[in-house]
């Protein structure tokens, strides 16, 4: 059960494939939530390892480097590169980001390997693995689709459903099929190392049906008792495949551990890899009793991190368990799943392009619509009205008033405040309460609820103002004037504070404003709790600055429309290609009689919103011809256009205007309407083609 106020935490959240770049999804459900929790213990004095890196040995790596023609090698140096970058770009400040091509971390699992191998904790059997005669090798999961047994969803991963969340072993899909090749694999013998995790049954059901019923988040809990209800199996620790770590026992060549089994451990080798290069005691972190451990998680990985690394930390026999781990559901995209492969997502690295130097508003806005209790839904509008309804009219409002005000009264100085009035200690008060406040919902890891609180606290500060009007009370009584002006400041400089978890780069900002860090007046979290005073009389601060700025409209119309033209293009990528039409013989293809013409003239046929009706001519004659492409273009856009023009074909009415033929037209990769042109290097109308 929960352990009362540790002084050491180990906070892993989980590491990220090097298959690609990061996307809001990953920062909403895993390392936003982690890195507002190690922040706020590190404000409170504990003694923190936020330990990351990169998982190089997933299965759509490989996948990935085939598909580009590339080595593994080059995909793992690119991406752990971008999403490094991005983290620290976005102040997710973990104390080592680390990755499992490292040498430290390939001892490491190599050592524990052997450790539970010669403990005789695994069991050796030859099983059937599906094969790919084709490719000529054994199949990962990730290597295999199929319809998944339980949902019937027909796009299953061998390791995983995507769609219904179970996990799942390749041999159990339905109509499985190779990603390598598109063939069907065929069973082959093969021998493998498995974890037997019945074997820690009983282990589990204590230590979370008993121990962690009432502190475990729903879907936690939920999730796992189902796992242990229906029984648990044993799991294959190594695979057939050439890139990983090599299981390092004798038998085991051609093999690798398993990525499920080498990249949990890969929080303990960047752990080593951090407290060597900080001269620590690496072990204290994962072995002591005191030390509070937590997995930051997304619900994909529940399994993994509740049931089979616990088992394996058991098996090994000195290693702590986790006390909680808060993992989150999923976030979707304007109402879509966020997909890699679709570029449905926006991408860490391409935010930073349109909204530079907005990290914290990206923050907030997934922080309070964080996916804690079911899947939530990102979309440009509400970020917009995020920032601008709350950040800016409440939060960045109430700074700039405050401090615009203290340079207009004082020449910016913190005034001697007279005598406090019930309003002025209540509100006191109310500040000092807020460290708890926030304290009560960051423990339940409800991190929605306390960006709420956070913000309640600018409020306050808002409404304190406005209920005291020191714009008009300075014209009538200086002295009272200098009480109000002296408590706003105190609640800017707790928001300076309490805000920095949630917002890093506010929170610096804000410090430099109020002259904190330049004049060695640091403040705690504790100090907001049990001080009235956190900026005294006579300290001086720095001019106003705007914390943040207005989004615009127009750039919330500029991604909508990026997001809609990825949407078109994967239709258009999804679309299936009509099958070919009754054969024709050469004379029925010579009677198409297909010239090249200009349009002259265009128009919109009156009440018809896809019409438009063009004069086009095409050498032999000036004709008219009515066609659907008003909604693709407009008839100044295409006047003077050279096109290719079918003018034999009967002529006929529409909306009372004869056409006589017909422009030739197809869809580009996104879908979008384009004229079949013919070659433009002077080709004049009437050509033919052939």
């Amino acid at each position: 059960m929960s352990q009362e106020s540790p002084s050491r935490y180990t906070i892993t959240a989980a590491l990220p494939y090097t298959n690609g770049p990061i996307h809001i999804g990953h920062l909403a459900g895993v390392y936003v939530p982690a890195d507002i929790y190690a922040r706020y213990q590190r404000l409170q004095g504990k003694d923190v390892a936020f330990i990351c890196g990169s998982d190089e040995h997933g299965f759509a790596i490989p996948m990935k480097a085939k598909r580009e023609g590339v080595s593994p090698q080059d995909i793992i140096d690119k991406y752990h590169g971008i999403i490094k970058k991005s983290f620290e770009d976005f102040g997710i400040s973990f104390n080592n980001y680390s990755r499992t091509s490292a040498k430290v971390h390939h001892e490491t699992a190599s050592a524990f390997f052997e450790k539970l191998y010669r403990q005789g904790d695994f069991i050796e059997e030859t099983t059937e693995q599906l094969y790919d005669a084709e490719a000529n090798q054994f199949l990962a999961d990730r290597f295999v689709i199929g319809t998944c047994p339980k949902c019937s969803f027909e796009a299953a991963y061998g390791d995983q459903c995507e769609n219904c969340g179970s996990s799942l072993n390749a041999t159990d899909l339905i109509n499985p099929k190779s990603t390598i090749s598109g063939a069907v694999p065929t069973l082959k013998n093969t021998k493998h190392w498995f974890l037997p995790l019945d074997k820690y049954e009983g282990f589990l059901k204590k230590w979370i049906l008993k121990d962690h019923k009432s502190d475990w988040k729903p879907n936690v809990y939920g999730q796992c008792k189902s796992w242990i209800d229906d029984g648990l199996k044993p799991r294959a620790v190594t695979r057939d495949l050439d890139w990983g770590i090599p299981v390092p026992v004798e038998g085991g060549e051609g093999k690798v551990l398993y990525v499920w089994f080498d990249a949990p451990i890969g929080y303990i080798s960047s752990t080593k890899e951090w407290a060597k290069r900080e001269g620590k005691d690496w072990e204290p972190y994962w072995k002591d009793n005191s030390t509070k451990m937590l997995h930051f998680i997304g619900k994909d990985n529940i399994v993994f991190h509740c049931i089979i690394f616990p088992s394996m930390l058991k098996a090994h026999g000195d290693y702590i368990l986790p006390e909680n781990v808060p993992a989150n559901e999923f976030l979707n995209l304007e109402g879509n799943k966020l997909s890699t492969s679709k570029n449905w997502a926006v991408w860490l690295h391409e935010y930073l392009v349109d909204f530079p130097d907005m990290q914290d508003v990206l923050r907030y806005t997934l922080t309070a619509n964080a996916p804690e209790t079911k899947d939530n839904d990102f979309t440009w509008k509400d970020f917009q009205a995020r920032n601008n309804n709350e950040l800016v009219a409440i939060f960045g409002n109430f700074i700039n008033r405050v401090t615009v005000l203290t340079h207009k009264y004082y020449d910016g100085q913190v005034p001697q405040p007279s005598t406090f009035n019930e309003v002025d200690t209540e509100t006191l008060k109310s500040v000092q309460a807020f460290p708890k406040t926030l304290i009560d919902s960051l423990e339940r890891y409800r991190f929605r609820e306390a960006s709420q609180e956070l913000l309640n606290l600018a409020r306050l500060g808002n409404k304190y103002l406005a209920d005291e009007e020191p714009w008009k009370l300075i014209k009538t009584d200086e002295e009272r004037t200098k009480s109000v002006m002296y408590v706003a400041l105190q609640i800017a400089a707790a928001l300076a504070v309490l805000s920095e978890p949630f917002l890093p780069f506010t929170s610096d900002k804000l410090n430099s404003i109020l002259a904190v860090t330049s004049s060695g007046a640091e403040m705690s979290w504790n100090d907001v709790a049990t001080k009235e005073t956190l900026l005294p009389t006579g300290h001086t601060i720095n001019k106003s600055e705007l914390l943040f700025r207005k989004i615009e409209d127009k750039e919330i119309e500029a991604q909508l429309e990026k997001l809609e033209a990825t949407k078109k293009q994967n239709e258009h990528m999804n679309k299936e290609v009509a099958p070919q039409k009754a054969t024709i013989t050469f004379d029925d293809f010579t009677k198409l009689d297909m010239r090249v013409g200009t349009i002259l003239e265009a128009e919109k046929m009156p009440k018809a919103n896809k019409l438009l009706v063009l004069k086009v001519d095409t050498g032999i004659d000036t004709r008219t011809i009515v066609s659907g492409i008003a909604e693709s273009f407009t008839p100044e856009d295409i006047v003077g256009k050279q096109v290719t023009v079918l003018v034999n074909l009967a002529p006929r009415k529409l909306r009372g205007v004869e056409s006589e033929g017909m422009i030739l037209m197809t869809e580009n990769a996104e879908g979008k309407l384009v004229f079949v042109n013919p070659d433009e290097a002077g080709v004049a109308n009437g050509e033919g083609i052939s």
